[in-house]
């Protein structure tokens, strides 16, 4: 038990056993099967996972809502077999959970109103789409074509709207935020992750134009210092370039890293920013 080594295989059985649950396990249950106490292993489960038992299995059971009401099952089956006791406590986070009401998450987005623009900027093509709350998802890419087919599939039911004057400024803005990072924009986001994502995404977005932070940082800096590879995964999630600048970290070996709008893409805007700040 006093390995590292020991402690994380308790705490990878310990999400297995909720993960098999049909309800969430009650902390003292779970440390007694890890053979720690309470507080030692909420401690350790929160810095091998990044989240807390409670956040975890609150993860779990949403994934379980999406896949049921994927596969066809109504939202009522759904909620309940996925283990909430209670239909309002998943209506009360099903925004930040789902991206939508869960209806509209059964049925592909209908009834979601989606404005986007495509346009062209120094890294190519651009995509800025936006919710009734904010901006939801800024995509680069060499095809607008592919980019706008890449928000269908996110939201294959969704009603896709061209922006109209205010979404142009948006669009301008979020360009600005590529060519010129050191003067920043003061943008209205709809950002959606999980509690871990969050924390993540936060981070980046304290990261100034023309430093980097690496992985392992990052996951200090939120207080998991074990989470690097689950840091490395939100950094991939990440649905906002450069708004949510996931270009600013990197490995601790210097080398970039991932990026999920080209390596090419995370170069020219760190050689930007430094250049800029320099």
């Amino acid at each position: 038990m006093s390995s590292i080594a020991t402690i994380e295989t308790r705490i990878a059985a310990a999400c297995r056993q909720i993960d098999a649950a049909e309800t969430p396990p009650a902390l003292a249950e779970l440390a007694a099967a890890a053979g720690l106490s309470p507080w030692h292993f909420h401690r350790q489960f929160k810095a091998i996972t990044g989240v807390t038992p409670k956040a975890y299995a609150a993860a779990q059971r949403t994934r379980r809502v999406q896949d049921a009401l994927a596969a066809g099952s109504s939202v009522t089956e759904a909620v309940f077999n996925a283990g909430f006791n209670a239909s309002s406590r998943f209506y009360a986070a099903a925004s930040a959970t789902l991206g939508m009401a869960p209806q509209r998450f059964k049925a592909g987005g209908a009834g979601e109103a989606i404005r986007f623009g495509i346009g062209q900027c120094s890294l190519g093509a651009l995509l800025v789409a936006a919710t009734g709350t904010g901006i939801c998802r800024i995509e680069l890419g060499d095809d607008a074509d592919a980019l706008l087919q890449r928000l269908q599939d996110v939201f294959p039911k969704a009603t896709l709207i061209g922006g109209d004057t205010e979404f142009e400024d948006w669009m301008a803005r979020v360009v600005g935020l590529i060519d010129a990072p050191e003067i920043g924009a003061s943008l209205p986001l709809d950002i959606r992750g999980s509690a871990f994502q969050q924390r993540v995404w936060q981070a980046l977005r304290a990261i100034p134009p023309g430093d980097t932070a690496t992985y392992a940082d990052i996951a200090e800096r939120i207080g998991s210092p074990q989470s690097v590879r689950a840091v490395a995964n939100a950094c991939g999630a990440n649905p906002l370039a450069v708004a949510i600048p996931c270009h600013r970290v990197v490995r601790t070996d210097g080398g970039l890293g991932g990026y999920a709008w080209g390596l090419a893409r995370k170069l020219a805007l760190l050689d930007r920013e430094a250049l800029q700040a320099g």
